[in-house]
């Protein structure tokens, strides 16, 4: 018999109730899920209420004022400590709906992987969305990957969502991992546990590089299993509530930029004694991750194959650098009101521009109308120290610099 131990972080989220129902109801074989919640929850929240479920042996309901979370990590990594051997393991957040048979389409689709030689196969993606306010109307029937969309500042990667072809007809090779939908062996729990010191980001492509360097292989799933709701209107998230949530957050991303080495940051003997099971595997290394996917951390740079979005696999190609980054300014900035063009340039420390790129006449004055301007730029190269806008004034020439260091 399979069992399968069902892991859900929820916080104060009005979808919790909805997707339990759906999780049994969609299920082949109800009795074999064991489900345990992070229930992270407030008096206030009339609707929020579990009692329908405590007297059912197949929940473990784990009561946690939500004034005493410390996020999501740390809610996961608690989940994970009531494995008790149950054949599969499958992570979800708290707002999903499900396929019929969701239970038996998942387990097939892994072992038909195992069968073809992945010795440790796991499910896992930005699964298609849905809309509780248009069910089931509002659900995207097509399933998704997850492709590359950039490093963010702190040196954590960010995804994007892709649609799956339709003539696709197994498993992709994934490079990443999606915290809200993972499906593979429960013995997961123990060698891969969520490491309750991180915060939100950076726990996704912690855990795919130390899945992958335990033996474990990343596939997207070809059909649809179940849904997310993406938009979170009207739930309250953790961070709205944790007046410290920025310190947790940039303690996080220290820990992720020494866990992979991001801006060549070296994990010493003492770094790697501190994070003792949520470091890296032993079966496979970091190096033999970045040649494989095509991502190198210590210089945040990426292979073509990445941007092309190819399945991952060792290529002999150039590794290029890429930077993504918000430009964000104020229309008060802006002094003057016959703009021709202006120049956006990234320096490096020692003031040489990396990339430069001028924007016509038309965008810039289209700034002038505007309260606050955000532009995302990104470039194949290195990453820079400072970022400059550059406006030019048809009747003063060069103006004011707008920069920031970064």
């Amino acid at each position: 018999m399979s069992s399968i131990f069902v892991q859900i972080a929820s916080y104060r989220d009005p979808e919790l109730v909805p997707t339990l129902h759906d999780l049994v109801d969609k299920a082949d074989n109800p009795n074999d899920l064991r489900v345990c919640i992070a229930w992270q929850h407030s008096e206030e929240d009339e609707w929020d209420n579990l009692d329908e479920f405590k007297d059912d042996d197949r929940f473990i309901i784990l009561d946690i004022d939500y004034k005493d979370s410390k996020g999501a990590c740390w809610a996961r990594a608690m989940l994970a400590e009531n494995y008790t051997d149950e054949t599969y393991t499958l992570q979800l957040d708290s707002h999903h709906r499900f396929v019929d048979g969701w239970d038996t389409k998942s387990i097939e689709m892994l072992e038909k992987l195992r069968e073809k030689g992945s010795k440790k196969p796991l499910l896992t993606s930005y699964i298609p969305s849905y809309d509780p306010s248009n069910e089931p109307k509002g659900r995207v029937n097509t399933p998704w990957g997850m492709n590359f969309d950039r490093f963010i500042p702190e040196g954590a990667i960010f995804f994007l969502p892709y649609y799956i072809e339709s003539n696709v007809t197994e498993p992709i090779p994934a490079r990443f991992y999606s915290a809200h939908f993972c499906f593979t062996d429960g013995i997961f729990c123990k060698e891969v546990p969520h490491d309750p010191n991180l915060y939100f980001h950076g726990e996704e492509i912690s855990i795919a590089v130390r899945a992958w360097t335990w033996g474990y292989d990343l596939f997207h799933p070809h059909e649809v299993i179940a849904w997310h709701e993406y938009t979170r209107k009207g739930r309250t998230k953790q961070w709205d509530d944790d007046s410290d949530w920025g310190n947790k957050n940039t303690k996080a991303h220290e820990r992720v930029r020494k866990l992979l080495g991001v801006d060549g940051e070296v994990c010493t003997p003492c770094n790697k004694k501190s994070f003792e099971k949520y470091g890296l595997g032993s079966v496979r290394s970091l190096q033999q991750w970045e040649e494989h996917m095509g991502i190198r951390f210590s210089d945040r740079s990426i292979q073509q194959a990445v941007t092309d979005n190819l399945p991952p696999m060792k290529r002999d190609e150039p590794f290029n650098p890429k930077f993504r980054h918000p430009i964000e300014f104020n229309r008060h900035q802006l002094t003057h009101d016959d703009y021709t063009f202006a120049a956006i340039i990234f320096e490096d420390e020692e003031g040489n521009a990396i990339h430069r790129e001028d924007v016509e006449q038309k965008v810039v004055m289209s700034w002038i109308t505007q309260e606050h301007i955000t532009l995302w730029k990104e470039y194949l190269g290195k990453k820079p120290s400072k970022w400059i806008v550059w406006p030019h004034s048809e009747s003063k020439g060069w103006v004011d610099k707008i920069q920031v260091n970064l």
